[in-house]
């Protein structure tokens, strides 16, 4: 299996292997601004997020998704993330299927999340590129995904039905290794700089 299970730690987050151990606090934490009812994403509403580990667990025995619980410093779990879409063959990985409760959105979590997915991809899993998908109307994770300094590759359009039958073109957005060093700097340098 590649990538296996992995517990990635930092200053303000741990990323440890997804378990059911984790569905409590997982409801708890997908109720936290009813992220499930936006219509532009797919966060699992808290009755559904058992079905949700579960097929997330199920797609890593498939050897397609490596899932993760996004947890505070403190191991509180806040939400989950992936390495997903894994093709091991040609080393490239996409990170998604990500969401964190809402108390703990715009702080420095999700880019210590992300500068330890991408440094675990790069440098231990030696992928060659590794991408990111969102819907092309959410505003706010492709901002986020653009400060990280993935560039955008393109958008599928038409390329996916919503849950509710509507159509998703889809922003597809990469780093290549060659542009690692310099992503991973801007990282360091936005975890240490003051926040409004």
């Amino acid at each position: 299996m590649w990538p296996t299970p992995i517990t990635l730690t930092g200053q303000h987050v741990m990323l440890a292997p997804l378990s059911h151990e984790h569905l409590t606090d997982l409801q708890e934490a997908s109720a936290d601004g009813e992220l499930h009812r936006l219509w532009y994403t797919s966060v699992p509403a808290p009755e559904d997020m058992e079905a949700d580990i579960s097929r997330r667990l199920a797609l890593q025995t498939a050897g397609s998704m490596l899932p993760f619980t996004v947890m505070t410093s403190n191991g509180k779990p806040v939400g989950m993330t992936t390495y997903m879409n894994i093709d091991a063959t040609n080393k490239r990985v996409e990170i998604g299927s990500t969401w964190y409760r809402k108390s703990v959105q715009r702080g420095p979590l999700n880019t210590e999340a992300k500068q330890l997915l991408l440094s675990h991809a790069f440098e231990e899993l030696n992928c060659i590129a590794v991408e990111f998908r969102t819907h092309f109307m959410n505003r706010q994770s492709r901002a986020a995904i653009e400060r990280l300094g993935a560039k955008l590759d393109g958008v599928l359009r038409s390329h996916m039905l919503g849950p509710e039958g509507s159509l998703r073109d889809t922003a597809v957005y990469s780093i290549i290794k060659s542009e690692w060093p310099a992503v991973n700097q801007n990282l360091t340098w936005a975890l240490k700089r003051p926040r409004d």
